[in-house]
């Protein structure tokens, strides 16, 4: 079956209610469970909690005195939704981490303040999407809070390894994303990146891990972006770049991303944010020298999931823009301590 069937198959189970689909052939399973338990054991583990990062990045812009006599437009408020590589753990430095640097690459684009709020929670799957959106938008004792003006999701590594069927991930998923589009926020969703790096784990995992979460990647994208929201490739991203150097590109753990890692991952969802608050250069309209294409959405989606940042956005109707965004480089090392309003 190829993979925009799959894909396809998995977000009409989640918008109409439809149970797990296997993914995994029965006769592996027994197989894929050793070498599960065999990665478990060996990556994701001794690592602190991540630093925080929130606070209001790009003061150069108008700093705090601006904000609380409300001189100019503001800042703008950027959100972090996801696991543990939105919360960005594997890096000592809250700057290092790619909510920071996506705060502070949106203010320099945007020439404006950047207020962050990361409620991304480590180990987290897609059911815990709903309530970190409560987080955002109930405010205090539920009494209702001023919605970012754009949000960025992380998601889905985890309900790979934890078996979530991806019916259920896709359906958590877009739920959280209506509820944050009805709230007026645009929505940028990092889909599911492709395990099939991760160093310690061998085949025949490596291969199920790499078809299983770019599949889940393809049904992720289907489902949100029929809701106005827009998509960058994980997948191959962490593909071939971390495969060629994984010293650098992986943390200690062998699994999470190091600095360099998360820059890298920043780098390539940062001119897709900046184009949902309209201020990318590049328009929308496709750029061929650049092999983009509009495509019905369930091949857009496929073809993204195997190509390295590769955004996705809807067009009309049941087609898709497939964009390859050129790159705008962000370096943790260069970056200023937020301002921040609190603890973090």
């Amino acid at each position: 079956m190829s993979r925009a069937r799959t894909a396809r198959r998995i977000a009409a189970g989640a918008a109409y209610g439809g149970g797990g689909l296997g993914l995994v052939g029965v006769a592996a399973v027994g197989l894929v469970l050793a070498e599960m338990q065999f990665a478990k054991r060996t990556v994701g583990t001794g690592l602190p909690d991540p630093p925080r990062a929130d606070g209001l990045y790009g003061s150069e812009f108008g700093g705090p005195e601006h904000v609380l006599h409300r001189e100019g437009p503001g800042p703008l408020r950027l959100a972090m939704l996801g696991d543990s590589t939105a919360a960005g753990l594997g890096v000592r430095r809250a700057r290092q981490t790619p909510a920071a640097l996506l705060a502070s690459g949106l203010a320099a684009v945007a020439e404006r303040p950047v207020e962050l709020r990361n409620v991304a929670l480590s180990g987290a799957m897609s059911d815990d999407l709903d309530r970190q959106v409560g987080l955002l938008l109930d405010g205090p004792a539920g009494g209702g809070a001023q919605a970012p003006d754009v949000c960025v999701i992380m998601i889905g590594a985890n309900d790979v390894t934890r078996r979530m069927p991806p019916t259920q991930s896709v359906r958590c998923l877009t739920s959280a994303v209506r509820r944050l589009r009805l709230a007026g926020a645009e929505v940028v969703v990092g889909t599911c990146p492709d395990l099939g790096t991760i160093e310690p784990v061998y085949q025949p995992l490596r291969w199920v891990a790499r078809r299983v979460s770019r599949q889940l990647a393809a049904a992720q994208t289907i489902g949100v972006v029929a809701l106005g929201a827009r998509t960058v490739s994980m997948g191959d991203l962490l593909g071939p770049e971390f495969a060629a150097n994984p010293r650098e590109m992986f943390g200690p753990d062998s699994y999470h991303p190091s600095a360099e890692g998360y820059a890298t991952a920043a780098m390539a969802v940062l001119p897709t944010l900046c184009a949902a608050l309209g201020l990318w250069p590049e328009s929308d309209r496709l750029d061929v020298s650049r092999d983009e294409d509009m495509l019905l959405v369930a091949k857009a989606a496929s073809a993204a999931a195997g190509q390295a940042g590769t955004e996705v956005t809807a067009a009309r109707g049941p087609w898709a823009l497939l964009k390859h965004r050129r790159r705008r480089r962000v370096q943790a090392e260069e970056l200023p301590s937020p301002v921040t309003s609190g603890p973090a």
